[in-house]
């Protein structure tokens, strides 16, 4: 059967091969040298060159009239005519013509092909032609205390028990991996400044107005911008969340800089439970996430919007939110005694804090003299301190004691016992609450830890007490007499748990990321 199109086989090669002089004609050394991408517009008549210099949207068009080539232009009419009717052939489909097309100088100016037919602009994609990839996650956080890097975890864990291989998420220390010396030096200079709490209490207030830390990014962005924007676009992200106060000011300029604001969904999710410092919130955030109505009122107060935040609860592990095995047969693969409460006394990922006087206090209070007998145990988290963990081991105890380094399955270990002793630190209020552990806090740190303090108390879900013989004698009792006082508080702390906010958040931003997909992108040269 005769093939109906006008377009013979014989024409396409001869057709590509005046395309591809053109290209070259048009696409000059001449032109490269104007550091252009060579776009051209709708206009038939006129090609315009779109400098890298700057945002996407400022463009410096130098236009020229195609009669300068008298003598070709209708043969590069007609070459145009029968490129674009030989492509509608052989695609059955509107060719895309040259105005989504763009071709960058030797070092690509940012432009880079994915593989997949969409062109991008230092990573992100600038045509609405949909591929099958996974969408691209970035968290930012920083090793600053272990709070940032589990929310970060908690979060990449949420992506992949909901959404598989939809989503390919990151998570990088942005400071430490994209930042040059002496900036790459935070969580060094954070571990310093905590160490010695004065100093740590005094760089916290002595930054939080509104001027001081403004001006301290806009100072900043000067010496680290190329890098952080290096570091941002390696990752092509479809979203970004931060989980750090530092994360937000420097990424969002660089964003607002190169008018990726509408491409980008950049989130905050906000890991201090009541007292956060302002750095926390930005106006320029898609959404915020707040753990309380507490940060909720702090990110209103910062000018943020009411269709900006959310507040679903502070983000864990996803393996709290799963039913837990029964207590004795957690406390039987712990070694545990199976049938004497138990107290979990943790001094975080570095193990730090008074835990050894407080363990020997609790090896004193929970042995009954009377009955020769010990009437509660103690799981001890010594984290890294290997040091500490073998001085513990090295004693001769009165009552039962398990000492365990690091360990991973957490939920496990608040599953096996009925109360935990620990410093105020955002993430492991959050576990033990869902897992109905009424707290004991032992210390805080000045500025972001100190309002933990009182939301725990003041909901009847726990105490403070520094003195590690006060703390000792608080358990005991809660293992004695006041067993009526330990079952309120471990309901009051499952009231105010929030065990699918990381589930939440998730699903959010999914939603965030469908609606913006809904919204066509284009590319052009106006």
């Amino acid at each position: 059967m005769q093939n109906p199109s006008t377009v013979s086989q014989d024409s396409i090669p001869a057709a590509f091969d005046l395309v591809a002089q053109l290209g070259r004609l048009a696409f000059s050394r001449r032109f490269q040298l104007l550091n252009s991408d060579g776009c051209s517009s709708f206009k038939p008549n006129f090609m315009s060159f779109a400098p890298f210099m700057g945002s996407v949207n400022r463009r410096q068009t130098v236009s020229f009239s195609l009669n300068v080539w008298n003598s070709t232009a209708s043969s590069i009419t007609s070459v145009v005519n029968e490129f674009n009717r030989v492509i509608k052939f052989n695609c059955d489909r509107i060719p895309i013509g040259f105005a989504s097309a763009r071709v960058g100088s030797e070092e690509s100016n940012g432009v880079l092909d994915d593989g997949f037919g969409v062109l991008e602009e230092e990573g992100l994609p600038m045509n609405e032609v949909v591929t099958k990839k996974p969408r691209k996650v970035l968290i930012l956080m920083s090793d600053t205390g272990g709070g940032h890097r589990a929310s970060a975890e908690a979060i990449k864990a949420a992506f992949n028990e909901e959404f598989g291989d939809e989503y390919q998420v990151f998570v990088t220390d942005l400071w430490t991996d994209h930042t040059p010396w002496p900036f790459n030096q935070l969580p060094k200079s954070y571990n310093f400044l905590v160490k010695h709490g004065s100093l740590w209490k005094m760089t916290y207030y002595v930054s939080a107005p509104r001027v001081v830390h403004q001006s301290n990014f806009a100072a900043t962005s000067t010496f680290i911008a190329r890098e952080v924007a290096k570091g941002l676009m390696k990752y092509q992200p479809d979203i970004i969340i931060s989980v750090h106060p530092l994360m937000q000011h420097v990424p969002l300029r660089i964003l607002r800089a190169k008018g990726l604001l509408n491409k980008i969904v950049f989130t905050t999710v906000v890991t201090d439970l009541c007292t956060c410092h302002p750095t926390w919130f930005h106006k320029l955030v898609t959404r915020c996430y707040c753990p309380t109505t507490e940060v909720e009122k702090r990110a209103l107060k910062a000018g943020l919007k009411h269709s900006q935040i959310k507040v679903y609860g502070l983000p864990v592990r996803p393996s709290f939110v799963k039913p837990i095995r029964p207590k004795v047969e957690l406390r039987r693969e712990l070694g545990m005694d199976e049938d004497l409460p138990a107290v979990l006394l943790m001094g975080g990922g570095e193990g730090m804090g008074p835990i050894e006087a407080t363990a020997r206090a609790l090896g004193d209070a929970l042995y009954d003299e009377n009955l020769g007998a010990p009437i509660g145990q103690v799981l001890v988290i010594c984290g890294h301190n290997k040091k500490l963990a073998n001085k513990l081991l090295s004693n001769d105890w009165n009552i039962p004691i398990q000492v365990k380094g690091f360990v991973t399955k957490m939920e496990e270990c608040m599953g096996a016992c009925d109360c935990i002793i620990t410093k105020a630190g955002p993430g492991t209020i959050a576990e033990a609450m869902i897992r109905g552990l009424p707290i004991i806090l032992n210390d805080y740190i000045a500025g972001q830890e100190a309002g933990n303090v009182p939301y725990v108390v003041e909901n009847g879900c726990g105490k403070f007490s520094k003195s590690p013989k006060e703390i000792a004698n608080i358990v005991a009792e809660w293992f004695g007499p006041k067993a009526d006082e330990l079952r309120t508080m471990s309901q009051n702390a499952v009231k105010l748990a929030r065990p699918d906010a990381v589930f939440k958040i998730v699903h959010d931003l999914h939603e965030l990321v469908r609606q913006r997909n809904l919204v066509p992108q284009f590319s052009s040269s106006t």
